[in-house]
């Protein structure tokens, strides 16, 4: 097991998501929108390192630009931990962002959990892994899936989850020169709201819809025409409202032909899904976990 001054030197990874499937069941009152997904990981990652700071302030060592120290997600992440137990310890996060902003992939939300894991260990906090989603739901509603570290099918407002497999697959993924607001994609009134409820067999079975794929296509051009590129190679679809969209492939052979094709036009990533999140994986080898 790794000790705690090997734990503080360590740097820490926070992978992106995929979303395979995204319904829009219903609508709550307070306006949320009910949702059924499906979570899965890909191996492509922040890097997330953190320096125990003596004063008990939390602080970051450089800040992403255009986003305030106290909006960054890390940095609340880090502050609803210590509120929430009264720790007086500090940290200085220190982050290396690879995962695009404003892409679908979950960056700043699994940013968050990461803090939220890593820190209740190293501070010795020991909270359980519920209270931790509770929190990290107060953040985002993407947030939870990180802290539960599985590929997963949710529901709800996407914090009922139930871990389930998925094929690993090789995954392309292009990310559009444009960032989706979410807020207006989710207010727009030509948003499917009334989608029928699937199981899981229905999803496994092939059903890949995403509710949000027209509304997304009709605001943002350059979302249709990577879909339209990337399904040249195999099937395309959104993950969550954009703006990346990504395909899945049997192989690392047929992965690279699209990735080397595509990537003379788009910005492209490829990487494999894993149904085990990158930061549990590191966890478990590092003696945190069974």
């Amino acid at each position: 097991m790794l000790n705690n001054e090997q734990a503080w030197a360590q740097n820490w990874p926070a992978p992106a998501k995929l979303n395979l499937m995204l319904r829009i069941v219903g609508r709550r009152a307070d306006g949320y929108h009910l949702l059924q997904t499906v979570f899965q990981f890909i191996e492509l990652c922040d890097w997330i390192r953190f320096h125990p700071a003596e004063d008990g302030c939390v602080r970051l060592s450089k800040t992403i630009p255009g986003v305030a120290e106290s909006d960054d997600l890390t940095v609340r992440a880090a502050l609803l931990l210590k509120a929430e137990t009264g720790c007086e310890q500090g940290v200085c996060i220190d982050v290396e962002k690879n995962l695009p902003m404003g892409g679908g992939l979950g960056g700043g939300s699994s940013d968050a959990a990461t803090v939220l894991v890593v820190l209740n260990r190293l501070w010795g906090l020991n909270l359980p892994v519920e209270k931790l989603m509770q929190l990290g739901l107060s953040l985002g509603a993407d947030v939870p899936i990180f802290i539960v570290g599985h590929s997963a099918w949710a529901e709800g407002v996407g914090e009922k989850i139930q871990e389930i497999n998925i094929p690993e697959q090789w995954v392309v993924v292009i990310k559009p020169d444009c960032h989706v607001n979410t807020k207006e994609i989710f207010s727009s009134k030509e948003l499917t709201r009334d989608s029928k409820s699937i199981k899981i067999a229905d999803f496994i079975a092939g059903q890949h819809q995403n509710d949000c794929l027209d509304v997304v296509c009709q605001y943002y051009p350059s979302v249709k025409n990577a879909l339209l590129d990337l399904s040249e190679f195999s099937e395309a679809r959104l993950t969550g409202t954009g703006a990346c969209v990504f395909a899945q492939f049997d192989s690392e052979v047929n992965a690279l032909s699209a990735y080397r094709s595509l990537k003379q036009k788009w910005r492209v990533y490829i990487s494999k899904s894993v149904n085990e999140s990158p930061l549990f994986s590191m966890l478990k080898a590092g003696g945190y976990l069974s």
